[in-house]
């Protein structure tokens, strides 16, 4: 059976699986929109954006998102930005996962999933790394630094 993904949009990405909605090399602006399916239990490091805005739009799922150092409980329509400068992480609390899309601008991020991201092979998550080696956070850490993003602390716990 020929698989359905395409190496160009869909992508393994950590735990999640990214379908690139909106890329940013399309439009004047960078605008881009990624939607990201991730498990129970998914939470990036606290990060901080440098250079742009992120706006989160959850569509399926229960998720715990801090901003700031605050604490918001959202569910499938609620929308939350991540404004420059300030540390974020969300955790995924649903037992089936969730499903959002991020929107930024100037495509920093994109860029960053797609350097650390490898084409998906199938339709489905990656399998979930809860322990990253040392190697693979000196790898993350150092792409994230070329696109702005700097880690300041740990996933939610």
């Amino acid at each position: 059976m020929a698989s359905t993904m395409n190496p160009d949009i869909d992508l393994w990405f950590q735990n999640t699986l990214v379908t690139v909605r909106v890329s940013e090399a399309h439009g004047q602006d960078s605008l881009s929109v990624l939607e990201h399916r991730a498990p129970q239990g998914d939470s990036p490091p606290l990060h901080v954006h440098h250079s742009e805005d992120e706006v989160f739009v959850i569509l399926e799922g229960e998720f715990r998102m801090m901003v700031d150092g605050k604490v918001h409980p959202l569910g499938p329509g609620a929308i939350l930005i991540a404004p420059k400068g300030l540390p974020h992480t969300f955790q995924i609390d649903s037992p089936a996962g969730g499903r959002f899309l991020t929107i930024t601008a100037k495509g920093d991020f994109e860029r960053f999933v797609r350097a650390m991201a490898r084409p998906a092979e199938r339709p489905e998550l990656p399998e979930f790394v809860r322990e990253p080696s040392a190697e693979a956070v000196r790898l993350l850490t150092a792409t994230a630094a070329r696109y702005g993003i700097e880690f300041v602390g740990p996933p939610l716990p």
